[in-house]
């Protein structure tokens, strides 16, 4: 029993040895802790699961956290780069707009769009009338552009989720988004780690291969035509549409978000989810994603019925 019980012990120990040099190794090429990476999100999927399957409000108030601290997020930032963006602000348009997108629709969510555009100009009107925050005209200008595509890149884009999910089975639509959009980064992060050799975009994003982008275009057309017989109950043709749409929006949003980062000097949004860097890390590719298909279901969803 001694003799097993030790046995075992070394093959725990092994095991885990390898596990940890497996995760150096991708933590190393990747800049990413592997096992903190996966453990965030199981827990993100399965409370987006529970949101979206069974009360739809929930769906909202997890919407609203997720918009608002992505929104402070962005802000916070933005400042690296010296745009001044009011964080505050920012952050109440970005929770105002998930109930204006469930209850009002798109005519809501682009009225509050609006409205926060002119809260933030005034906001940032107001604090250069202070001494100690007062900046040239130039810079000024400079600062309102950015308080205007903070809100359109970031709330306003992410609230086409909540627009997705109010609309009749709008919720099975925003799920076989965000598959998609999970198994385009896998697809392009596993064969990109395993056979990445030639980048793609080596001056906005030099980890990102030709090699991930064909995993990624692999994984997006097979979940595509899954996710549209049996889940959408569509076409298979639909579900090649939706994959090859979904892979291209998600590598724009990814390169997009790359490309920001780079201009203002910075490697993640931010710290605040350990193994992935911050929320719009995980987002980029699922902001423009939940647009497009937003686009998809208004056109394609009344010739499924």
């Amino acid at each position: 029993m001694r003799d097993r019980r030790a046995d075992i012990e070394r093959q725990v120990q092994a095991t885990r040895a390898q596990l940890d040099a497996t995760n150096e190794k991708i933590q190393q090429r990747t800049g990413r802790n592997l096992v903190f990476a996966v453990l965030i999100g199981l827990a993100a999927g399965a409370l987006l699961l529970v949101s979206l399957l069974i009360v739809k409000e929930i769906f909202m108030v997890f919407a609203a956290a997720v918009a608002g601290f992505s929104a402070f997020e962005f802000a916070t930032a933005l400042r690296v780069g010296g745009y001044r963006v009011p964080r505050v602000a920012l952050t109440v348009v970005g929770v105002a707009l998930v109930p204006a997108a469930y209850y009002l629709h798109a005519s809501g969510e682009w009225l509050v769009a609006l409205a926060g555009i002119l809260l933030l100009w005034v906001w940032r009107i107001a604090e250069n009338l202070s001494p100690r925050r007062r900046v040239a005209g130039p810079r000024l200008s400079r600062d309102l552009m950015a308080s205007a595509f903070a809100i359109l890149y970031v709330p306003f884009l992410a609230c086409f989720s909540v627009l997705l999910v109010a609309q009749h089975d709008g919720q099975w639509w925003t799920l076989a988004t965000l598959i998609i959009v999970v198994a385009v980064d896998t697809g392009a992060y596993a064969v990109g780690l395993s056979f990445g050799k030639h980048p793609m975009a080596p001056n906005i994003s030099p980890k990102k291969t030709w090699e991930g982008f064909a995993g990624a275009a692999a994984t997006a057309l097979i979940a595509g035509v899954i996710l549209a017989v049996f889940m959408l109950h569509a076409p298979w043709w639909f579900g090649l549409v939706f994959g090859a749409l979904m892979l291209v929006s998600a590598t724009i949003g990814d390169l997009t978000e790359s490309l920001i980062k780079r201009d203002i000097g910075i490697k993640d949004m931010s710290s605040w989810l350990p193994g992935h860097g911050g929320f719009l890390d995980r987002l980029d590719s699922i902001l423009p994603s939940v647009g497009l298909a937003y686009v998809l279901y208004v056109i394609f969803e009344p010739l499924f019925r």
